[in-house]
């Protein structure tokens, strides 16, 4: 497996993670390039928040957003929400996703968190599987509600 190089994303960066998402939800509406690049500069000032890019070869293969949330529990204790974990579908299975959780994980430590969470709406055992490697457990329950109905795919 070629070395795996992480960074957080910039503005720059923007079109290649846009192309990027469309490995995680195929057909999935993009947001203007306007609003995309306003919505890349706030989560790119939240502190201790951004989104983690992993490159090999000079092409982007794999992300993942981690957020960080102040918390007035657990002596003060932020946690950290990990979202649109993604590899490119010619890159999975070679590590690469794993590298990248255990990167954002590690952030969230070093900011301090108490815990990290990630949900997943896939009912791939895959998937799950995938998750469990990286070290999460499925101990809590988790419950959403949508704005607007659950695409067949969430």
């Amino acid at each position: 497996m070629p070395a795996l190089h992480i960074r957080s994303a910039t503005a720059d960066d923007l079109p290649a993670v846009l192309a990027l998402y469309q490995h995680l939800i195929p057909g999935d509406e993009a947001p203007t390039p306007a609003a995309a690049s306003t919505i890349l500069s706030q989560i790119l000032t939240y502190p201790n928040s951004t989104i983690f890019l992993g490159g090999t070869a000079g092409q982007l293969v794999t992300s993942c957003t981690l957020i960080v949330i102040p918390n007035l529990t657990r002596g003060g204790s932020p946690y950290g929400l990990i979202e649109n974990v993604v590899t490119r579908t010619d890159h999975r299975a070679k590590g690469y996703g794993q590298n990248i959780l255990r990167h954002a994980t590690n952030a969230a430590w070093d900011a301090g968190c108490y815990k990290v969470m990630l949900m997943t709406g896939s009912t791939d055992p895959a998937t799950h599987a995938f998750y469990r490697a990286a070290g999460f457990e499925t101990t809590k329950t988790a419950y959403q509600i949508r704005r607007n109905p659950a695409r067949p795919h969430d």
